[in-house]
């Protein structure tokens, strides 16, 4: 009997301390991260105590209650935030900075409008010679399924295009690791699913590694191999749940479903209502932007 037939998402109290895999090019360590108010009692408190890593070629989702901190820790562990106390290092280096060598995918839709798809996706490739982005460029577009549209300009496109125009880019800069923050969330359902599908054919060819912020349960549930769990602010991570299940997966099958059903109990989320413990739902809480 296979893993997945016996237990096809393990799961642990909270991820292990940084340091534990020798493999981990990302490590979160204690991580804490405080927003200032006006005053001192105004302070807003966001992650506390926070623990992870991410392995080489790994792909991970990170889920949690609407403005808990899922991006602000991506924020973090890019570079574009500094955090209040604690370190995030990136293959054995401390993070500063943003860093070219990792490359962010936002939110909002990030494509230049007065470029071309080609342009676009060869935006980071400048200092390459003219026949050999030309190549590279080529190469990821017909990856994203965009043959033919080389072309053609942002607002031709639909929303789920744009965000393949998007992915080639990022993938074009042959980045060592891609960030990526909610990126499906505006697209509709039929398109996000294709979307997934793209994305973890795409990530099986490449074998990058992926760090996913989502609020959506199912979509960590089919891309990730590890689902990282956050609290409430002041969030920390509470529980690591491990998906050893075959891709594509089957939405359907009790395997599957039991893995969901164990991240909506680790979120405190009854399934039938979409609502937690305390009579909320995951979009009713208060939020801070950009959190």
């Amino acid at each position: 009997m296979t893993r997945a037939e016996s237990d096809p998402g393990s799961r642990t109290g909270g991820a292990s301390p940084a340091g534990k895999d020798a493999d981990a090019v990302v490590r979160i360590r204690d991580v804490w991260m405080t927003f200032p108010g006006k005053t001192r009692d105004k302070d807003v408190h966001v992650l506390e105590g926070v623990h992870a890593e991410v392995r080489n070629g790994e792909f991970v989702c990170i889920v949690g209650p609407s403005g808990c901190g899922k991006s602000t820790l991506l924020n973090i562990v890019a570079g574009f935030l500094p955090p209040t106390a604690g370190q995030v290092t990136v293959e054995g280096k401390q993070v500063t900075r943003p860093d070219a060598r990792r490359i962010f995918v936002f939110q909002e839709n990030g494509v230049f409008p007065w470029l071309t798809v080609a342009q676009n996706v060869g935006f980071g490739l400048q200092r390459r010679e003219p026949t050999e982005r030309d190549s590279i460029v080529q190469h990821y577009i017909e990856m994203v399924g965009l043959t033919g549209f080389e072309r053609a300009f942002p607002r031709e496109l639909s929303g789920g295009m744009r965000q393949r125009v998007e992915i080639a880019r990022a993938l074009a800069a042959q980045p060592s690791i891609i960030y990526m923050d909610e990126p499906f969330g505006a697209l509709d359902y039929l398109t996000r699913l294709k979307m997934r599908a793209d994305l973890i054919r795409i990530w099986q060819e490449e074998r990058k590694t992926i760090l996913f912020v989502t609020h959506d349960i199912e979509e960590a549930v089919q891309l990730a191999d590890r689902v990282l769990v956050m609290t409430r602010r002041p969030a920390t991570i509470k529980e690591e749940v491990k998906i050893d299940l075959p891709r594509p997966r089957d939405i359907d099958s009790p395997d599957y479903l039991r893995v969901r059903d164990r991240i909506f109990d680790a979120m405190g989320i009854d399934r039938t209502t979409g609502r937690s413990g305390e009579g909320e739902s995951l979009d009713e809480k208060s939020v801070v932007p950009g959190l």
